[in-house]
C-alpha cells in the first residue's frame, strides 16, 4: 500500500506540525506534501523525510512563508497536488489541504486540527483586525464567502474525517455535516530530568507557552497579573510580542521562542499555567500538565476536555480581567494548601501522550479494514 500525508504549512514547528511528525514517525517512508516549505527552520524535525512543497513555494519568500498572502491561490494549489499514485493519504489540516483531490479508490482520512476559524466564527472579527478599508472590505468579504464555499465543498472530498477534540467535532459536524472520531493529539514528555535549579532563583511564578496572537488572548492575563503584580514567564513569539510588551507589568517576563528544553525548565519550576483564551484543543497546557502544574483555563473549548476542576486545575467563566486575577488568586490558594496533588496530574496527562496517539490511530485504520497499512 502506498500512504502520503500532506500538511498545510511547514513553515514552524507548533502544536499541529507535532501530530503530523507523530505520524510521519508510524509511517517513516511516507513523503509528506505540503503547500509551502521553510527548509532553513523545519528540516532539523524532519530531517529524513522526503518534503514535496507546491507550486507556492518557488514564489518569494515574503510571500511563500506568509501563506495568507497568497491566499487567491491557496484553493487552486491544494488541488494541484498529485496523489494518482497512492491508495491512501492522511492530511492534517487546519486550512486547506483537506480538499485535496484523490483517485476514488484511494482513502483519504484527515486529522482535523479545526475548521479555519478566520473563515467561518472569527470572519467579521478578521476584517477588523485586518483594519480592511471601505474599499477593500467588500472584496474581502466576497472573497471570504468564496473561501467558504470552497471549503465545504472541500470537506466532501474527505473520505473520514479524526477530530483531535470533541468541540472540533462538533464544529466539523456545524460546517461540514461530516462526521468525524475524536482522537487527542500527541503531547510530549518532559525532556528533562525533574529538578535542578529553578531558572529564576528563587522567584515563584507562572507561565505561559503561546502563539503571541490576537486570538490568544494573552493582553487579559497580562492585565490581570499586572493588577495582582505577581510574576509572569510568556514564552514565544508573535505578531502581538511589541504590543503585549508594551502593556506589561514590570513582573513579567518575556523569553521569546525556546527550545523544548528551555521550556520544559521553566514549566518544571513554574507554579501553575495560565490559558486565557478559547482553543480547538490545547496542547501546551496539557505538557504543563505532565510536569504535575495546575492549569487555569477559559472553560471553552478543547480545555474543557483536558482540565478537571479542582484537580487538575481551574476555570474561569469569562473574558475579563477581574475574572482571570479571580481565577489567579484562587488556584494560589489551592496551591498553598496543597490541594494539587502532582502526581495525579501527570497520570491525567499521560491518557494525552504520542503512546496512546499512535494506538489510537493504528486501531482506527484496523477498523477501517485497511491492511498493511505500517509501511
Amino acid at each position: 500500500m502506498k500512504i502520503a500525508l500532506v500538511h498545510d504549512y511547514l513553515v514552524r514547528f507548533g502544536g499541529a506540525e507535532r501530530v503530523l511528525f507523530s505520524i510521519h514517525k508510524i509511517f517513516p517512508r511516507a513523503p509528506i506534501f505540503t503547500l509551502v516549505w521553510d527548509e532553513r527552520k523545519m528540516r532539523q524535525y524532519f530531517p529524513d523525510a522526503k518534503i514535496k512543497p507546491s507550486f507556492l513555494n518557488k514564489f518569494p519568500k515574503f510571500l511563500s512563508l506568509n501563506p495568507r498572502r497568497l491566499a487567491f491561490l491557496l484553493p487552486m494549489a491544494v488541488e494541484s497536488i498529485d496523489f494518482s499514485d497512492y491508495d491512501m493519504v492522511i492530511s492534517s489540516s487546519s486550512a486547506f489541504v483537506k480538499g485535496i483531490v484523490t483517485r476514488t479508490n484511494t482513502v483519504h482520512i484527515c486529522y482535523c486540527h479545526a475548521p479555519s476559524r478566520f473563515m467561518w466564527e472569527w470572519s467579521h472579527n478578521y476584517l477588523k483586525d485586518r483594519r480592511f478599508n471601505r474599499f477593500s472590505r467588500p472584496f474581502a468579504s466576497f472573497f471570504l464567502n468564496y473561501l467558504r464555499i470552497w471549503d465545504v465543498n472541500a470537506a466532501q472530498r474527505v473520505d473520514h474525517f479524526l477530530a483531535n477534540s470533541n468541540f472540533t467535532a462538533s464544529r466539523i459536524h456545524k460546517y461540514y455535516r461530516k462526521d468525524s472520531t475524536v482522537l487527542y493529539p500527541p503531547v510530549r514528555r518532559s525532556e528533562i530530568a525533574i529538578g535542578g535549579d529553578n531558572p529564576l532563583g528563587d522567584k515563584k511564578f507562572f507561565i505561559i507557552v503561546s502563539q503571541l496572537a490576537n486570538a490568544k488572548r494573552i493582553d487579559l492575563a497580562i492585565n490581570a497579573f499586572k493588577k495582582l503584580e505577581i510574576p509572569l514567564v510568556i514564552i514565544g513569539e508573535g505578531p502581538e510580542k511589541r504590543r503585549l510588551e508594551k502593556a506589561a507589568g514590570k513582573e513579567t517576563i518575556f523569553l521569546g521562542r525556546l527550545s523544548d528544553q528551555e521550556v520544559d525548565k521553566y514549566l518544571a519550576h513554574a507554579q501553575g499555567f495560565i490559558f486565557p483564551g478559547e482553543d480547538d484543543f490545547g496542547i501546551a497546557p496539557v505538557e504543563a500538565m505532565m510536569h504535575g502544574k495546575p492549569v487555569l483555563a477559559l472553560r471553552k473549548g478543547g480545555a474543557t476536555e483536558t482540565v478537571i476542576e479542582g484537580v487538575t486545575g481551574e476555570f474561569f467563566d469569562s473574558l475579563d480581567v477581574e475574572t482571570i486575577a479571580d481565577g489567579v488568586r484562587r488556584m494560589r490558594k489551592n496551591i498553598s494548601e496543597g490541594k494539587y496533588d502532582p502526581r495525579t496530574i501527570k497520570n491525567h496527562a499521560e491518557k494525552f501522550s504520542e503512546e496512546q496517539f499512535k494506538l489510537g490511530l493504528l486501531d482506527f485504520l484496523k477498523e477501517l479494514e485497511i491492511t498493511n497499512a505500517r509501511q
